[in-house]
């Protein structure tokens, strides 16, 4: 099986490309990093380091490496043969590929199977994105043809890759965990066979697990972490007060996921344990600061904090410990972040509880501002 890979960056080194090419793919990495390009194509392996205490270590090889726009005829021509086309480069980075996979694609035989396209993306819908900047730049005819020569495919992924320090430039570190989840439904044949996939019917409940589970949790280590002046989550995580509160978290949150998707219980409450050991994991160093950056994004209505919350008092549920959490994040205030700062001058300016009520556009009386105001005197310093 061939492949093409967008993003030799940490995540398209250390997750997907290592997959794809632990599943024997004839793997070709493409980027617009001229130094990094560079260095792959000198290079016939490199190693991905496990940050555990076994510190096991996996080689890569084989791979070739272009880049997208200098060695744009190479790409074309791996494009054309190529059963799978993958991403790792950033949501808002799609687009600027878009060109290059719409040539690709419309180069493919007529004849020949179609090629599965998965954006692996830190984004919901990330394949669809993908998709609608192709057909923008395409007649309609073209749109067909592509259509009949691709099966473009949502994912979620979900692995750590932490601050780098190696002193190999194309070695990563990662966790030894990950997922990633594609969408079945998209495949009228059978999907590629890559050991590591895990095809789902209903890729919705698996983002939303993740979401409120992985994403959820994370930032109540981090703010309630930092109302503790811890400097990192593994710091956080070692207060079994911090702990305690996290997995308080992920017990409504994993409530709201039964109930709307039917995950089994046991199997929850292990992915439950998983992520907060993941968090513990004395290997990694996530920062604070990185992990709470952005409080007013985190905040939003259909985030991993306001939205749970809300689906859970709809459905006449209690929310303390999300509502400590919304609580602690308003305090969140670090002068490199800018939304930290607009957020802290929100709140002088409109009150805690009104800033909450004009950022998420609930209404006045929604019962999650009294569950915060209530949660309140639990995170003053």
């Amino acid at each position: 099986m061939k492949a093409v890979h967008f993003g030799a960056g940490n995540i398209g080194r250390g997750f997907i490309g290592q997959l794809l090419v632990d599943a024997r793919c004839e793997l070709t990495f493409a980027d617009v990093n001229d130094t990094l390009i560079e260095q792959m194509k000198q290079a016939d392996a490199y190693t991905v380091h496990y940050a555990e205490p076994e510190h096991r270590q996996f080689t890569v090889s084989p791979f070739s490496a272009l880049h997208s726009v200098h060695d744009a005829e190479a790409l074309t021509e791996a494009l054309r043969g190529s059963d799978l086309i993958t991403t790792a480069v950033g949501a808002t980075v799609l687009k600027h590929l878009a060109p290059a996979v719409a040539k690709g694609l419309l180069a493919r035989p007529a004849d020949a199977p179609p090629a599965a396209v998965i954006a692996c993306e830190n984004a919901v819908g990330g394949t669809d994105l993908l998709a609608s900047h192709i057909k923008e730049l395409v007649t309609d005819a073209e749109w067909e043809d592509i259509q009949s020569r691709a099966v473009f495919a949502n994912a979620a992924v979900d692995r750590i890759v932490p601050v780098q320090k190696l002193e190999e430039p194309l070695d990563v570190l990662v966790e030894p965990f990950y997922e990633w989840t594609v969408d079945a439904s998209a495949f009228s044949v059978d999907p590629p066979a890559v050991e590591g996939i895990h095809y789902v019917e209903n890729l919705d409940a698996y983002i939303e697990r993740k979401l409120f589970t992985v994403n959820t949790g994370h930032a109540a280590a981090s703010y309630i972490g930092a109302r503790r002046g811890y400097e990192t989550v593994q710091q956080a995580m070692q207060d079994g007060d911090v702990e305690t509160a996290v997995r308080q978290v992920l017990a409504e949150t994993g409530r709201l996921l039964r109930e709307k998707y039917g995950f089994d219980a046991g199997d929850h409450e292990t992915y439950i344990d998983t992520t907060v050991e993941r968090f513990k994991n004395p290997e990694l160093t996530d920062g604070i600061t990185r992990v709470a950056r952005q409080p007013l994004k985190k905040l939003g209505a259909g985030e991993r904090l306001v939205s749970p919350a809300v689906q859970l008092l709809s459905r006449g549920e209690q929310v303390p410990a999300l509502a400590r959490v919304i609580a602690a994040a308003t305090f969140y205030d670090h002068a490199e972040d800018e939304e930290a700062v607009e957020m802290q001058q929100r709140i002088e300016a409109e009150g805690r509880i009104g800033m909450l009520q004009n950022w998420t556009g609930l209404e006045s009386g929604h019962p999650l501002f009294k569950a915060v105001e209530e949660a309140l005197p639990s995170v003053r310093q």
